[in-house]
């Protein structure tokens, strides 16, 4: 089968079995162009629970999927790729912070989206790389525990420096290998572009950028510039806004900047998931999603 026919049997299954795909921004695009919707993890989760659908297939990684299933229980979720998962997502585990939160009752403790279910039930807000700042911010804390990625939580607290922001180890493997020597290169080559950089990248290398976001809001502010951009995250957000505007050039910070789980996922994964023959249904014990659930009620209270 040829591309384009497999997107066709794709959007015929979708409709035979009264289904939804959502897909991650850093999805390829022969992929995006068959979902339904597409965006950031939390986007994708909030739209799921509006959807008359009751079957959605999440083409991202694992904690995308049970974000999904943590807030409509009661879709069927499938993640097509069982193991498309999050490195950064799994560096920490609970045990860790309910030893920290034993000998330190009074901190908040911050989680990243990007983490485990079992992790978010013991934490008390998600945020997103969009709502860390606000929510942060907002908290009558002072001494907060913001995990898993440090790089993200180094950003927030050069911006809040009023809080006693406590960092673990965790960061994204692969924004977390981009040094300052591959930013000046980028620059000496491109003078003329912006850097548009994601705040998972070090602290070290964000000091280079002219503009520093999530995913959706690169896109938002390359799409609205005129110049040409050297983008700062995975690559497939350069080559997305390539296609979105073909006149101008967008520029990879690095040749690095590439997600091997969010490669994982194929148009043919897509297309035996919806088949039936392959993918994986997220099932989460209630209470762990209850728990879980909290975190992320929090955060979308907070971050409104």
């Amino acid at each position: 089968m040829h591309t384009r026919e497999i997107q066709e049997a794709i959007l015929k299954l979708k409709k035979e079995k009264d289904a939804v795909i959502l897909a991650h921004s850093y999805q390829a695009p022969e992929i995006l162009e068959v979902a339904d919707y597409t965006g950031d993890s939390f986007r994708l989760s909030v739209v799921a629970k509006d959807l008359p659908q009751k079957t959605v297939l999440l083409c991202g990684v694992r904690f995308m999927a049970d974000t999904v299933k943590i807030l409509s229980p009661e879709k069927t979720v499938i993640l097509p790729v069982p193991e498309a998962t999050c490195p950064m997502a799994e560096q920490i585990s609970p045990e860790r912070v309910l030893a920290y939160r034993a000998e330190n009752p009074g901190h908040k403790v911050v989680a990243y989206i990007n983490t485990t279910t079992a992790l978010k039930a013991v934490c008390d807000v998600c945020v997103t790389s969009s709502s860390a700042l606000k929510i942060v911010g907002g908290l009558p804390e002072k001494d907060i525990l913001f995990i898993p990625d440090q790089n993200l939580g180094s950003y927030i607290a050069q911006q809040l420096p009023e809080k006693n922001i406590i960092l673990w180890d965790g960061m994204c493997p692969i924004h977390g290998m981009i040094t300052p020597e591959e930013c000046a290169a980028a620059k000496a080559a491109h003078p003329h572009a912006k850097l548009l950089m994601h705040p998972e990248l070090p602290a070290s290398v964000v000091q280079y950028a002219d503009y520093v976001g999530s995913t959706a809001g690169i896109i938002q502010y390359a799409l609205s510039c005129s110049e040409d951009c050297i983008i700062g995250t995975e690559k497939s957000i350069a080559d997305f806004l390539s296609y979105q505007c073909p006149d101008r050039r967008f520029y990879q910070l690095s040749k690095r900047l590439i997600c091997p789980d969010m490669r994982l996922t194929t148009l043919m994964d897509l297309y035996q998931a919806l088949r039936g023959t392959s993918g994986e249904e997220i099932q989460i014990e209630e209470k762990l999603r209850l728990a879980a659930k909290h975190a992320i009620d929090e955060m979308i209270r907070l971050g409104d």
